[in-house]
Parts: C-alpha cells; sequence; structure tokens
C-alpha cells in the first residue's frame, strides 16, 4: 500500500524528493501520512479534493483485496 501512494505522489509532484510516506499502525487498522513539499500539494490534493479522493479510493480498492482496512492522511508541510 505504501509503494502504491509513494509511486502515484511522486508522479503528479514537481519534486519527487520531497515526498514521503509513513505508516502508522492504530490496532487492525493503518493510517498512511503522506508529505510533500508546500509548492506540491495543489497538485496532491486537485480541485475540490478529486485528486485526494482517487487516491483514498485506490488506497481502499488494494487494501480490501488483502482483507486489510488502510487510510490516506495528507499531512500539511510546515
Amino acid at each position: 500500500m505504501k509503494e502504491l501512494i509513494d509511486y502515484i505522489a511522486r508522479s503528479l509532484v514537481d519534486d519527487p524528493m520531497q515526498v514521503n510516506v509513513t505508516q502508522v499502525k492504530h490496532g487492525s487498522q493503518t493510517i498512511l501520512k503522506l508529505k510533500v513539499a508546500k509548492e506540491d500539494m495543489g497538485r496532491v490534493i486537485g480541485k475540490k479534493g478529486r485528486v485526494a479522493s482517487a487516491m483514498r479510493t485506490l488506497l481502499m480498492v488494494a487494501a480490501a483485496q488483502e482483507g486489510k482496512r488502510v487510510t490516506l492522511d495528507i499531512v500539511e508541510p510546515q
């Protein structure tokens, strides 16, 4: 799952070296936290959140095939 989000995010942004995906376990659920450069936040989120929503949908489908529960959080850069 982590590799899927990493691949998609690196394909979207201008600075792929700034993409960082971390994985956190909370019981039976896994949370993936995506960090990108501040300039690339708009590309990852998309208009009205459509790109982020599509990434979450793909992640849920991939997780369901493996019988897992995974969510995606896009972390705002500081």
